[in-house]
């Protein structure tokens, strides 16, 4: 299945700091990445990652998830994005799992950055299981968002070494400088429609 989004037109989701959401900002005000961000929706009112997008023009909406069930927050998210025309969306540090009922109207249209080398260390935590486990290697992956957690079909990964001493912070930086170059090459190949989906393998077309 070809993948052919109908615009370069995409929101970027945030829960926190929203580092992710500033590096693909970033590609794109200088051109590296032909995107358009049409909306920066965030869950948690008080985010940096929202501040920081509203400092910096952008188009921004805070729905509140407190005491709401994942149904009713994801009915009004969908509407809000569709609202916008939005072709993809881009998960940044968003934290929280995605219902059916998103699921369903961006398939194969949702994409979420994973700070390993997924199918291993999937969830939390993963920097810290990569260290305890002994790793030589770990790295980051972007990945369709399907009803797997962190399971989704891979589009692209970088492999970043584990180094005697490393600190979890230590992994964690070297990591992070991976997802902010990794994320927007990925958005790229979506929105060119050059992905195709082979059972679980996404194809990359030139």
């Amino acid at each position: 299945m070809r993948i052919e989004p109908a615009s370069r037109k995409i929101a970027i989701l945030v829960s926190g700091r929203g580092s992710n959401f500033a590096a693909i900002a970033d590609h794109t005000e200088s051109g590296k990445l032909d995107a358009e961000i049409v909306l920066v929706l965030g869950n948690r009112e008080s985010a940096p990652g929202l501040r920081n997008a509203r400092r910096r023009g952008f188009e921004t909406l805070f729905l509140s998830s407190k005491d709401t069930g994942r149904r009713e927050f994801d009915t009004r998210a969908v509407a809000a994005l569709r609202e916008k025309d939005v072709a993809i969306v881009c998960l940044a540090g968003f934290m929280r799992i995605l219902s059916p009922v998103f699921l369903s109207a961006f398939p194969y249209r949702i994409l979420n950055i994973h700070p390993s080398l997924l199918p291993a260390f999937p969830g939390l935590d993963v920097q810290r299981q990569a260290l305890e486990h002994g790793a030589k290697f770990s790295g980051c992956t972007v990945h369709f968002v399907d009803e797997r957690l962190d399971g989704g079909p891979i589009i692209r990964q970088a492999v970043v070494p584990i180094l005697d001493g490393d600190s979890h912070e230590d992994l964690s930086g070297r990591i992070l400088t991976q997802e902010h170059q990794i994320y927007s090459e990925a958005i790229d190949l979506v929105l060119s429609g050059r992905c195709e989906l082979d059972g679980r393998r996404v194809l990359i077309h030139d």
